[in-house]
């Protein structure tokens, strides 16, 4: 069977169709980009936004393969498998409990076996046991994703991941480690750890463990592999985590701290559970316990019943946290929330003023952080060619542009930074 795949969202649906093209080529399929018998869409569901372009992915895969079984796996066939059929027109659905079932059904609709065209969509709960995929390995590449945990408990007024996704279930820390181990020998060299949110990793398992036990373990088991972590939630990074996982030279000194508001009454409208002045002490112990460290965030602006003086209290939080990165985002009503049922809801036209506003801030910010490199050596490896220049990042996440002749791919260099160049740093190569 020919298969191609296609992928919208986040990291954790990059890192799951990663491993469906594994188990599709380990079954002996081609991995195709055209003239496929089966077409696989990881959907996405986060906003309204969203469940919009998978309607128009869908109708575009099902226009440029007319004749090929389209199937539909994810937080939007979880949640509106009816609607990915009827109108969407997807000939297979599976949702987000099994996503190796969608190779099957495939193979089996290909063959021209009866099957339902909407598989089971079961959503996880506490007796759901985590989904064990393979990681994969982009040809190429020298990073790699590894899901390390599934699910979240906390229910935000404006997420419907929960729904999607299910409870809290994570990745047994045996198996984490025999995955990170078999990545090493595929030559990888930086591995990625993510899910939906990896804060709470370990609380479901016996004995219970925590993310910062099992990155003490991995980072110790080794530490020639780079580790970096995904979206955290601010509280984890306390004094004990802080303190436990300083030592580690192989952690990457980059993290990205949920934060959505600086304003407390946002906050609290949003279900968020901490303050402002908590994410503040959090990442001042992380930026005395790893120097120079990155610390970025995600900013929703424009929510329901914000008023200017709750965006202007945003505006100054983020400038008195310093932050190195800011990905802000216009609030977008998601249908089945609560917070698409708040009063106050904000018109578009003032939602992307405040997103302008709130970006030039971020961007000042960033380029306040990236100055304090120019001149010092920093570690990278090379990872692609982009405008006449390698591009490939170190420690700390942001990109560094290399410029010389004599670079390999994934070859680790030492580089002196010159310069700001685009959304990072240009660099020479140290002779």
């Amino acid at each position: 069977m020919k298969v191609a795949f296609h992928t919208l969202g986040c990291k954790v649906n990059l890192f799951e169709t990663q491993a469906l093209t594994q188990l599709a080529e380990t079954r002996g399929h081609e991995v195709v980009t055209q003239d496929a018998d089966a077409v696989i869409l990881n959907t996405c569901t986060v906003t309204a936004v969203s469940d919009h372009k998978n309607m128009r992915a869908l109708h575009k895969l099902r226009k440029e393969n007319p004749r090929a079984v389209i199937a539909a796996c994810g937080c939007l066939a979880q949640l509106s498998p009816e609607r990915l059929r009827d109108t969407g027109g997807a000939d297979l659905i599976c949702g987000t409990t099994d996503r190796a079932q969608v190779l099957t059904l495939c193979e089996q609709a290909v063959q021209g076996k009866r099957v339902d065209d909407t598989a089971p969509a079961r959503p996880a709960d506490r007796d759901t046991a985590f989904e064990l995929l393979p990681a994969g390995v982009p040809k190429g590449r020298t990073r790699a994703l590894l899901k390390i945990e599934d699910g979240c408990d906390y229910f935000c007024s404006y997420c419907i991941i929960p729904y999607a996704r299910g409870r809290v279930r994570s990745m047994p820390p045996a198996v984490v480690l025999r995955e990170a181990e078999r990545l090493m020998a595929a030559g990888v060299h930086e591995i990625v750890l993510t899910g939906i949110e990896i804060a709470s990793y370990g609380r479901d398992l016996t004995p219970a463990l925590s993310l910062t036990d099992l990155l003490c373990t991995l980072l110790g088991a080794f530490p020639r592999m780079r580790f970096r972590l995904g979206s955290l939630d601010p509280r984890i990074a306390d004094e004990q985590f802080c303190a436990r996982l300083c030592r580690f030279d192989n952690l990457a000194r980059h993290f990205h701290l949920s934060l959505q508001s600086g304003c407390d009454t946002v906050l609290q409208r949003m279900g968020r559970k901490y303050t402002a002045e908590q994410y503040y002490t959090n990442a001042m112990l992380l930026k005395a316990a790893f120097a120079d460290c990155s610390v970025t965030t995600d900013l929703i602006v424009g929510f329901p019943g914000e008023t200017e003086e709750e965006f202007a209290q945003t505006l100054r939080f983020i400038e008195r946290c310093a932050l190195s990165a800011v990905h802000v985002f216009p609030y977008s009503a998601r249908e089945g929330t609560r917070a698409a049922r708040m009063e106050a809801q904000l018109s578009d036209q003032k939602k992307a003023a405040r997103a302008a506003r709130a970006k030039a801030v971020a961007a000042a910010l960033t380029q306040s952080y990236l100055r304090r490199f120019v001149g010092r050596t920093l570690a990278v490896l090379p990872e692609h060619r982009t405008g006449g220049l390698w591009a490939g990042h170190g420690d700390y996440g942001f990109p560094i542009y290399i410029e010389g002749e004599s670079i390999r791919k994934n070859q680790p260099l030492s580089v002196r930074v010159t310069g700001l160049h685009r959304d990072g740093v240009k660099a020479e190569i140290i002779l």
